[in-house]
């Protein structure tokens, strides 16, 4: 048996036959001749080693073998229509719509630049970009509301179902305005931070555990003055008017360290906040919107460590 040799046009020979159980009415719905149909036959059953169909006075009769190829045969063809529309759908942009979770590090870095490179290569789809924390995004993700998520790894019971790729690992970094009396002191203990206000990630945010960590670790657990934010417009703002200080992941401020008016304080951090990576549902089949997506963060993340 060598189901190297199998063709198209064999199989769809095949059903045909099946279907009509004659061989004379097969050739005539496919336009072509009843040897034509015959020999077709002939060579797909040779290809298979197994006797597929048999005729007797009634018509044509399908063998055990017949009857089995048949119905994997059928569930092929229709698989491979459907592939077919969905290139078709997804190269017109036809009502097809991806959602997308994002958490907000992911968000302002790496998603921009993934969503225009799957757009230049052709992704004429809707995008839909929904963020939230984590937990959210992934309970979200198992209802069916979205497609994919571009998140963090998490607890094994919110894993369960999820199918969990890496893409690479985050840092966590300590963030002030430009001209800080801080940033320009060379290396500093963690310690310093202590005298200014100091903004966190909220209680229930998943790299709030690290961040309590090192702070623990260097003592420096109970500060007097904290603002509790996961939200990135708010950190960003707050921190260019004044001296505090922000503990953040490293992707949401990675544009801001790069074009300026912020900086990252020279401290030595033994933490970081997690692996960052690409979670689908496990019985999912990805569309060619999704994969689009999923090649072009693979590229822009393999991109920045290049450059890095």
């Amino acid at each position: 048996m060598n189901a190297d040799r199998i063709k198209y046009r064999q199989v769809m020979c095949f059903l045909k036959v099946a279907e009509l159980r004659s061989f004379v009415r097969a050739a005539e719905a496919l336009n072509t001749t009843q040897p034509a149909v015959s020999k077709t036959i002939s060579e797909l059953e040779e290809a298979l080693g197994v006797t597929l169909l048999e005729r007797s006075r009634r018509g044509v009769v399908l063998t055990a073998a017949g009857e089995l190829f048949r119905r994997h045969g059928t569930a092929s063809l229709v698989a491979l229509r459907q592939g077919v529309e969905s290139l078709a759908k997804a190269k017109a942009g036809d009502g097809l719509r991806i959602a997308v979770g994002i958490l907000p590090t992911v968000a302002a870095s790496l998603m921009p630049r993934a969503i225009k490179r799957a757009k230049e290569a052709g992704l004429a789809a809707t995008v839909y970009l929904a963020t939230a924390s984590n937990d959210i995004l992934l309970q979200m993700l198992k209802q069916r509301q979205l497609d994919l998520v571009v998140g963090r790894f998490s607890d094994v019971t919110l894993m369960r179902d999820l199918a969990f790729e890496h893409l690479y690992s985050e840092q966590i970094v300590v963030v002030v305005r430009d001209g800080h009396p801080l940033l320009g002191a060379g290396r500093i203990e963690l310690e310093a931070i202590c005298h200014y206000t100091v903004l966190l990630p909220e209680r229930g945010s998943i790299i709030r555990p690290m961040v309590d960590t090192l702070l623990m670790s260097r003592g420096v657990a109970d500060l007097p003055d904290v603002i509790e934010t996961t939200s990135p417009t708010f950190g960003r703002a707050y921190v260019k008017i004044s001296d505090a200080v922000w503990i953040i992941s490293q992707g949401v401020v990675a544009d801001d360290l790069d074009s300026g008016g912020v900086g990252a304080l020279d401290i030595d951090l033994d933490v970081g906040a997690g692996p960052v990576g690409l979670t689908l549902r496990a019985d999912m089949a990805p569309n060619l919107g999704v994969e689009s997506i999923r090649q072009a963060l693979r590229a822009v993340v393999n991109e920045s460590k290049r450059l890095a």
